[in-house]
């Protein structure tokens, strides 16, 4: 018999309201449980005391006893410290566009990067005109007092 921990749902319709129940793997989802374990309430703020409610030794008891919790279990029990977070595997991919639509985003992407080189060297190249006329009027300021000194002499 194969144990799992998970949510049977209850409340109206738009109105969802969770029991967190120890149930046979086989049984329905909101059919014959073992054990009430706490509630889920996800219609309230999730720092709202009511959001979750747990009797963590019954849960430490289950989970111990091998029961599995089912991937929102999992997450919601980690959140509480009762368990470890699971692993997400993203299996699902992107869809990919067109070929069309890869090559104008490539042309794109290489005319974005040809323009920031672009912008790269004219910085680079203002900057070295920059330093060149900041030494220029010292160059300029140490030969005018020798053309002076020349003259007078």
């Amino acid at each position: 018999m194969s144990v799992r921990i998970r949510l049977a749902r209850g409340g109206s319709k738009k109105r969802p309201f969770h029991k967190i129940v120890v149930a046979d793997s086989r049984c329905p989802r909101d059919g014959r449980y073992i054990e009430k374990l706490g509630f889920y309430n996800p219609l309230v703020a999730k720092d709202h005391p009511e959001h979750v409610k747990v009797d963590a030794d019954r849960v430490a008891y289950w989970l111990s006893v091998g029961a599995e919790p089912t991937d929102r279990i999992a997450r919601l029990f980690s959140v509480l410290g009762l368990c470890e977070a699971p692993v997400r595997n993203e299996q699902t991919k992107k869809p990919q566009p067109k070929a069309k639509a890869q090559e104008r985003a490539k042309e794109k992407a290489e005319k974005a990067e040809a323009l920031k080189q672009a912008e790269a060297e004219a910085k680079a190249e203002t900057e070295a005109q920059a330093k060149a006329k900041a030494e220029a009027p010292k160059e300029a300021e140490v030969e005018a007092p020798k053309a002076e000194e020349n003259v007078e002499a």
